[in-house]
């Protein structure tokens, strides 16, 4: 009996989403090119279950029904242009790859390219979630040909997580769309989690506050607007106790040196390429980077001693000025997000629906959050609103919250608490609403010294002036 699913590449994410796949009522055919990792998990997890574990790749692929449905978990880069060399002379027109890791999209796109002539589909999917997503239903982002996806909708539907009767899955849009929008999504990821350390940091250090205060406070923050996993899991994080036995909080034993994948990087550098800007993101891939020179900075530390100082004020409402700053800032940088994915899609020809990223990304994935709700409902009804900071309900939240923004970036800079995420986003709001920014002055040094030419706001045209001569023969 021939397979309906194959998944390649047997690390957790590959054993938990075929176990998903299973669970959900559909036959799978597993392989790793380690075999007895294929083995290992077919003893552990395969008793009993309409999973089969071949031990070649051509037995695999044999296994599995027409057209053929692969999805491939492993390394980023040169790991997929191996795997799918090999698998290319098995599969036959019309098969099905998907590329389930965090690809770049431009990889996507020239795998698509390649892949075309031998009628192949190759669908790049953003999957969100982690293991146990995987295993209880992430949120996936698949792009591909749109006519081939109706041979993965039934499974995918039935694998990703539920919100409200929904599966948190959509056909994303054409080529690499769905790696686009998970390296987009997963900026915003990077913005969110640097928001929460700064807000972490100015309870901690600026307003001293014991760790099951801080704990206390985000957990009573996930019950409004900020509800989302990540406040969640950090009410959790901020009052842990070290499971080593040191007698303190975890987070005082672990380095302060972030680690990265480099979607972030990427999401910055598609950013810069299509002319969008993402202060907000890009704060918060510098402030890893930055994290990362942790013997530089203990060097710094000595020649500039902290002279940092807590704040005195009534600590309620220094909390309440600290959750609306949160806030604002997370518009932010979803609103910059968003807007890159747009630009994006109409310069690929993606034809991505912004308000089916925000529905999916309301479950499974690691940035779910309450407010993506109010984010679908702004994009179904205006599905080429340019930027969030327009949508009415958000300008009123943010115009009511603006003055709190401020006081905490002050505070930062009286601290000498950096706040490089939050100060990047206020920064961005303060740019944006901005009717004439001081452009016309970095144009007409532009003119001086290279007679770059400038436009005029009084008439049409280009120009260029002969400005004083500062040398004189």
């Amino acid at each position: 009996m021939s397979q309906q699913f194959g998944v390649l590449g047997l690390g957790v994410m590959g054993q938990n989403i075929a176990r998903n796949i299973e669970r959900n009522g559909f036959s799978v055919a597993v392989y790793n090119r380690d075999f007895e990792k294929t083995e290992s998990f077919l003893k552990k997890y395969a008793q009993g279950k309409n999973i089969v574990g071949p031990e070649t790749m051509e037995g695999f692929v044999q296994s599995l029904e027409r057209p053929r449905r692969i999805l491939m978990l492993v390394k980023a880069g040169d790991p997929v242009d191996t795997v799918i060399g090999q698998l290319r002379p098995l599969l036959e027109q019309g098969d099905i790859i998907i590329d389930g890791g965090n690809s770049l999209y431009l990889d996507t796109e020239r795998r698509v390219t390649k892949l075309a002539p031998t009628g192949i589909k190759f669908f790049g999917m953003g999957v969100s979630g982690g293991e146990e997503g995987a295993l209880w239903g992430p949120s996936m982002m698949p792009g591909g040909d749109p006519a081939t996806y109706q041979h993965l909708a039934p499974i995918f539907n039935k694998i990703a997580a539920h919100v409200d009767g929904e599966p948190c899955v959509t056909y994303v849009g054409h080529k690499g769309a769905g790696h686009f929008v998970k390296m987009v999504h997963n900026g915003i990821e990077y913005g969110d989690m640097q928001l929460i350390a700064e807000t972490y940091d100015m309870m901690r250090h600026g307003l001293g506050m014991e760790p099951s205060a801080i704990a206390d406070t985000f957990a009573t923050w996930n019950e409004g607007e900020l509800q989302s996993y990540l406040i969640e899991i950090t009410a959790h994080i901020a009052n842990f106790k070290d499971d080593q036995g040191t007698g303190t909080i975890l987070l005082d034993q672990i380095l302060d040196a972030a680690g990265q994948k480099g979607t972030g990087k990427w999401t910055t550098i598609a950013a810069m390429k299509l002319g969008v800007p993402i202060p907000t993101i890009t704060a918060a891939v510098d402030a890893r980077i930055l994290s990362s020179y942790k013997g530089l900075r203990g060097k710094a530390s000595q020649v500039y001693p902290s002279h940092a100082t807590t704040l005195g004020a009534d600590l309620d409402e220094m909390l309440d000025l600290l959750r609306q700053a949160l806030y604002a800032s997370k518009i932010c940088s979803y609103a910059q997000g968003f807007m890159l994915i747009q630009e994006a899609s109409k310069e690929f020809s993606y034809d991505v629906k912004l308000d089916e990223c925000a529905r999916i990304w309301q479950g499974g994935c690691i940035i779910r959050a309450a407010f993506l709700n109010k984010i679908r409902d702004i994009f179904r009804e205006d599905p080429m609103l340019p930027n969030l900071l327009l949508a009415p309900g958000f300008a009123h939240e943010v115009q009511e919250y603006t003055e709190a923004w401020r006081h905490v970036v002050q505070w930062g800079v009286a601290t000498g608490i950096g706040l490089p995420a939050m100060s990047a986003s206020l920064t961005y709001f303060d740019a944006f609403r901005r009717e004439r920014l001081p452009a016309n002055m970095l144009q007409a040094q532009r003119d001086f010294f290279g007679a770059h030419t400038y436009k005029r706001i009084d008439r049409k045209g280009t120009f260029h002036t002969q400005w004083p001569t500062l040398h004189k023969e």
